[in-house]
């Protein structure tokens, strides 16, 4: 089933429904969304690198057993996080939420499904979807549903508890991240944009005005405006046509040229506001250009990266299991990059202590270090050779010590 059919069986009639509550007095009528900020290249950069980052998540479906996480690697939801839809693979997924979140400040996500034989949800297909207006409304059971108005004028209404909504510094709206009215609050942030454009638009005037007059022909004997006219005509076209460096001239003119020192931004203050720009969204100068420590970065994972990958797999969560599922605790969870902070040697520290614990496979080795995984090592448990005499020790000893107690049982008789 695609995402139009679905909408069109399952959206709810609007005749039976009303404006929800809001506790903060406001109509929740939304419109979808301010973008003036997106014409810096700098903040284009800083949400390039944070999508970039969060498309390297990895969702899986996991049940908590007790203290527990073990994945449901063959179910069906597990099958519809890797392959989300039959237009996008799960990086394209991911990075056309991330954008609409870092955008509106609000993704939504609809999740396609059918009922088996017993009613329950068979989930079909994810579809990021990018209205141009959102409105919540109640029913009189004071169920929530909301209506999403589309570019082409195309409208539809559905249950909110079955749309995945994932909202970015949720702060004062009740219903939707961003300031009281539902958007993007950039008030701050186009200030700055606006030094930073000023700054630039200078440097490209002084920039100009340093290829505009390099010097003054001087000339000795007084002309008419007609005289002086085509002297400088002329003056111009050996200028244009000059291919050696030297201006000719008769002995009436003198060249006298002109000192241009173009007094260009200072670097630091172009460094203060980049910097400035970035911190709003939480990237720093060497996370976007790549040259960061390990240390540097997994500041900016914890304090940027982390928070929403939380709140996209608790999203996820809420809308694709029923509640007696997350009572046997299902729940979406995403997880960064394998050994995402870690270098060469730290890798090496780490499967030390792995293998000596007999704590990961032999393909898991293989790979962390760009080595392709072996068929012939499927399943097979990494293990030090300390590890395997230990072991085997271990069973000798047993063995031994059961032989003598038997022994001994013998000798009493």
């Amino acid at each position: 089933m695609g995402l139009i059919d679905f909408i069109n069986k399952f959206r709810k009639n609007k005749e039976d429904t009303r404006y929800a509550n809001a506790l903060n007095g406001y109509t929740p009528i939304f419109s979808q969304f301010g973008q003036d900020i997106y014409a810096s290249d700098v903040v284009q950069q800083a949400i390039s690198c944070l999508v970039t980052e969060l498309t390297k998540v990895n969702p899986f479906h996991i049940i908590k057993d007790g203290s527990d996480l073990v994945p449901v690697e063959k179910s069906d939801i597990q099958k519809l996080l890797e392959q989300p839809n039959e237009r996008m693979t799960q990086t394209d997924f991911f990075e056309k939420v991330y954008w609409q979140l870092f955008l509106n400040y609000n993704a939504f996500i609809i999740p396609t499904y059918h009922r088996d034989e017993k009613g329950n949800k068979k989930y079909t297909g994810l579809y990021p979807i990018q209205p141009i207006d959102v409105t919540f409304l109640q029913d009189p059971t004071k169920n929530l549903f909301i209506k999403f108005k589309f570019v082409n004028g195309y409208e539809t209404t559905l249950r909110y508890s079955d749309v995945i909504h994932i909202r970015y510094r949720y702060s004062i709206n009740e219903f939707m991240g961003g300031n009281e009215f539902g958007q993007p609050d950039n008030k701050a942030l186009l200030k700055t944009l606006e030094l930073n454009n000023t700054l630039l638009q200078g440097v490209a005037k002084a920039l100009k005005s340093s290829f505009s007059i390099n010097g003054v022909i001087k000339y000795n004997t007084l002309m008419d405006d007609g005289k002086m006219e085509k002297n400088i005509q002329k003056i111009e076209t050996k200028l244009a046509n000059n291919e050696s460096g030297f201006l000719p001239l008769d002995i009436k003119g003198e060249y006298i040229p002109l000192q241009n020192k173009v007094q260009l931004v200072d670097a630091t203050t172009l460094k203060f506001i980049d910097e400035k720009i970035l911190r709003n969204f939480g990237v720093s100068l060497p996370i976007l250009t790549g040259d960061y420590t390990k240390a540097q970065y997994e500041a900016f994972y914890q304090k940027s990266l982390e928070p929403i990958i939380k709140r996209t797999g608790e999203s996820f969560s809420m809308t694709l299991f029923t509640d007696r599922e997350k009572g046997f605790g299902n729940k979406i969870l995403l997880y960064p990059h394998e050994l995402i902070f870690m270098d060469t040697s730290q890798k090496i520290e780490l499967f030390d202590v792995l293998v000596d614990s007999a704590s990961c496979y032999k393909n898991e080795l293989r790979t962390a270090f760009g080595m392709r995984p072996l068929k012939e090592l499927a399943g097979q448990i990494a293990m030090s050779s300390n590890k395997s005499n230990a072991e085997n020790n271990k069973v000798k000893q047993n063995e031994n010590q059961s032989n003598n107690n038997d022994g001994g049982k013998e000798n009493e008789e």
